[in-house]
């Protein structure tokens, strides 16, 4: 790779890996799924999991982007040849670039839902509603593909015109201008909902430490929620490690990354649960939290009307800053592997992106009762699109974790790394071992049918089996003196 594609600053890596990171599901699951499941209880395993296995694939998937300095798929490849390896795992390249396409495809549709209520916040056409105004709003907007393909279509338009302009004028230039501002933006709503809203019922929600609300189940989200928070197995991550700096340090960088991840998840959900709160409203999961509750909170107070664009400004922007990330994989594999110019990469992941978006927007309306996804799955086109990212992202993150911890030696970490033999050792056991389990975890209970007490059995069969199966491949490593 050329140097004109490595980060011109250090800390730019940690600007898109939060980017990629802080996304919609950062400004209202997250904290839902705190205060739904022990609260500070939650916090603890949570944190417990992102140290276990989120930081450990992290650091993985970083190291091979950086390691191999090319695109995912690309970069997969060179690595599997430079190891001796089986070429199967080049499919941790494609499963990335498969499941970042499908992703952008639907998460465009959905955080173009931002560029209307931004609109809506600017008008001023939304003061005095009620929750009935309110809620038939938002299912016009659903019900209408006309102005669902158009927000989906301006999403696709701003996220193209960033990545488009490459790696240092555009994705560099862009994420250094956006995650400040994000940041600012967060902390004037914060501020404001704890002068308007009720930010000791937001705090108690969040952060009363109750272990009674913790069971089985809010483990294993906080086990899976440790491994999507930080868009892992996706390729954004392994494609913006390629433009790494190689001094700067991946622990160091790796433990930000979650960290600053989850602290916007944490103000984030005290500003949006303090409104909420505050107005009387209930604090309901997903599309009607930031869509009907959020609106009809700002609608009915001071300054409201101000303050409900800044903050959609802020949900418009950190849906950006993962998007981008979505992109860029795929676009730099047409690149390196075609030779096409990056605007027109860029235009055919967008435009393949944007093809398969129209399923997604019929889903809401006019395939909402009969579709070939029905007829096929039983579900609609968007359910069925997020359930495939749900199985896909896991296993192959659980491919990263078993190729970084047995193919790569302890030398080759060790120079990657740049860390202390203590660390090291613990972080190759965690890749090796736990974070495959853990990821397993993940992967098997987003299968359907897959519940019960079967779950146990089969992880411990999928681990061992993946286990014996790689370490067969990885004989080579006693030969390069790991």
């Amino acid at each position: 790779m050329s140097s004109d594609n490595i980060w011109t600053h250090k800390g730019t890596f940690l600007l898109a890996a939060v980017g990629s990171a802080v996304g919609l599901g950062n400004l209202w699951r997250f904290p839902y799924l705190v205060g739904e499941h022990g609260g500070g209880a939650f916090l603890l395993v949570y944190a417990l999991c992102v140290f276990a296995i989120g930081v450990p694939i992290l650091i993985a998937e970083i190291m091979l982007g950086r390691n191999s300095r090319r695109c995912p798929i690309m970069g997969m490849r060179f690595l599997t040849r430079c190891h001796k390896t089986s070429r199967a795992w080049e499919i941790i390249g494609w499963l990335g670039g498969v499941s970042a396409l499908l992703i952008l495809s639907f998460y465009s549709v959905i955080s173009g839902w931002a560029i209307h209520y931004l609109g809506e916040m600017l008008t001023g056409s939304l003061r005095g509603a009620d929750a009935a105004t309110l809620a038939s709003d938002f299912a016009s907007l659903i019900s209408s593909p006309i102005k669902l393909t158009l927000y989906h279509t301006l999403f696709l338009v701003i996220c193209a015109y960033i990545v488009a302009r490459g790696v240092h004028r555009g994705l560099e230039s862009g994420l250094r201008l956006l995650m400040p501002t994000l940041l600012v933006i967060l902390l004037v709503v914060l501020f404001y909902a704890a002068a308007a809203g009720d930010m000791l019922a937001a705090s108690d929600f969040l952060l009363s430490f109750s272990l009674s609300d913790l069971s089985l189940e809010g483990w294993l989200v906080a086990l899976g929620q440790s491994f999507f928070t930080l868009s892992l197995g996706m390729g954004a991550i392994m494609a913006y490690g390629a433009y790494m700096p190689s001094e700067t340090s991946l622990t160091l960088t790796a433990f930000t990354v979650a960290l600053i991840d989850t602290l916007v998840a944490i103000l984030a959900g005290l500003a949006i649960f303090a409104l909420v709160f505050g107005a009387g409203l209930s604090p309901d999961e997903g599309p009607g939290l930031m869509f009907v509750s959020l609106p009809l909170a700002f609608t009915a107070m001071p300054s409201g009307a101000l303050i409900g664009a800044i903050f959609f400004v802020l949900v418009l922007g950190a849906a950006v800053s993962s998007a981008i990330s979505l992109i860029e994989p795929v676009a730099a594999y047409l690149v390196e592997r075609f030779s096409l110019s990056r605007v027109t990469a860029v235009l055919v992941v967008v435009g393949v992106a944007w093809a398969l978006g129209l399923a997604t927007v019929a889903s809401f309306n006019l395939w909402a009762e009969q579709s070939p996804f029905h007829d096929l799955f039983g579900r609609s086109a968007f359910e069925v699109l997020e359930l495939t990212t749900h199985i896909t992202l896991p296993f192959c993150g659980l491919l990263i974790a078993l190729f970084a911890g047995w193919s790569l030696t302890q030398t080759e970490s060790m120079k990657e790394m740049h860390t202390r033999a203590g660390w090291l050792s613990l972080w190759r056991f965690l890749v090796r071992f736990i974070a495959p389990t853990g990821v397993a975890f993940v992967f098997l209970r987003a299968l359907p049918y897959v519940e019960g007490y079967w779950l146990p059995a089969i992880v411990a069969i999928v681990t061992v089996g993946a286990f014996a199966a790689y370490r067969t491949l990885g004989e080579h490593e006693g030969h390069h003196g790991g």
